[in-house]
């Protein structure tokens, strides 16, 4: 399953998959793909050097990256506690009503809230480059668009390739003129901040509008058959986030989640603003439905929403608190319905891929040759 720019990085499967779990990131690199730990949780640059030195150990020598979360613009003098003062106390009353709804403890005393939003700060993600580009990472991709001019010129000057998240055309092209090594496609399917457009429409129209720039599809894949339909769709290879959420090698330390995500189908998620405050599909919860009530405050802006509700998630997700506990998945959630390893993903990938192939082949009359 190789494309031209998998043999650029080295890989033997043009899978890139994404995760915030350092066990699943090696091993998707050693599975024969590209993992990709995502940064954003990371506040201390040591607790990103102490797993960047696992990787490193338990990669076998394969290339990985790193997913940061960047504004393309920066924001001077602004601190977290800056931002804080900015939420209005009804919004603050409201989480207070919600979580008492529930009966949700109270966090121990001194105990800090261990989901926080500090990581989309831009300051916080350029001590995650700092220690990062010590490590020989071979690409770095962005969540919120193009990151800064000085930072891909910075991943360029260390050979570093460069990648953007885009849900439109449009941003696709702004990628492009900004410098931008690699498109990620991301359609309206996918886990996490999405756009509207559906990954068979937004592939094509992506790959026209800026090749011949490397597209990666992603929103909604799972299985090899769309590996497959991705890469006729012009993709050089896919981008893949909530599959690797059931696999035994992530570690979402709540057993009730897992069962969740096990259980529900590709109809329990809902792109809702409650996590961050912009558009990001999860699974649909009774949080999720008290934040989207027309009844309810509504949410907050970026980061504001984020830094309002980062104690509550962390209370929900620490007593798994069952009406209220969910997490960013994509509609692919429908085909997780067993704990897998990575390497069994893999297996299932690419086993789907090349029956794929074969049956288009035999359609096509090519059976054989």
């Amino acid at each position: 399953m190789q494309t031209e720019l998998s043999k650029k990085l080295g890989v033997e499967h043009a899978i890139f998959g994404f995760t915030p779990f350092p066990a699943v990131a090696a091993a998707i690199s050693r599975a024969g793909g590209f993992g990709v730990l995502g940064a954003v949780r990371y506040t201390a640059p040591d607790d990103l050097k102490r797993d960047l030195d696992w990787i490193e150990a338990h990669v076998d020598g394969r290339p990985y990256g790193l997913d940061v979360v960047m504004p393309a613009k920066k924001v001077e003098g602004v601190t977290e506690a800056d931002v804080e003062a900015m939420i209005p106390e009804g919004h603050r009353q409201f989480v207070k009503d919600t979580l008492a709804k529930y009966g949700v403890p109270e966090l121990a005393e001194g105990e800090a809230a261990g989901w926080r939003i500090t990581g989309w700060m831009e300051q916080v993600a350029r001590t995650q480059l700092d220690v990062a580009f010590d490590y020989p990472i071979k690409l770095l991709a962005n969540a919120l668009g193009s990151p800064p001019a000085d930072v891909v010129e910075r991943a360029h000057d260390q050979g570093v390739l460069v990648a953007a998240l885009a849900g439109s055309a449009r941003h696709a092209r702004k990628h492009q003129q900004a410098g931008i090594d690699i498109i990620v496609a991301q359609g309206y399917e996918a886990g996490g901040h999405t756009g509207d457009i559906a990954s068979m429409v937004l592939t094509p129209e992506v790959v026209e509008a800026v090749a011949p720039l490397p597209v990666l599809a992603a929103g909604g894949i799972g299985s090899g058959p769309q590996v497959a339909a991705a890469l006729t769709l012009g993709a050089q290879g896919v981008w893949l986030g909530s599959i690797w959420l059931t696999t035994t090698e992530a570690d979402l330390h709540s057993p009730a989640l897992t069962e969740k995500l096990l259980a529900a189908g590709s109809g329990d998620t809902v792109r809702s603003r409650a996590l961050t405050g912009k558009p990001a599909r999860q699974l649909r919860t009774e949080w999720t439905d008290a934040w989207d009530d027309p009844n309810g405050p509504g949410t907050l802006p970026m980061p504001l929403q984020g830094l309002l509700v980062a104690e509550a998630v962390s209370r929900i997700q620490k007593y798994e608190v069952e009406p209220l506990l969910g997490t960013p998945v994509g509609q692919i959630v429908g085909r997780m319905n067993s704990e897998r390893s990575v390497q069994a993903v893999f297996d299932d990938l690419t086993r789907g891929f090349e029956q794929s192939v074969d049956r288009i082949n035999r359609i096509a009359g090519r059976s054989g040759q």
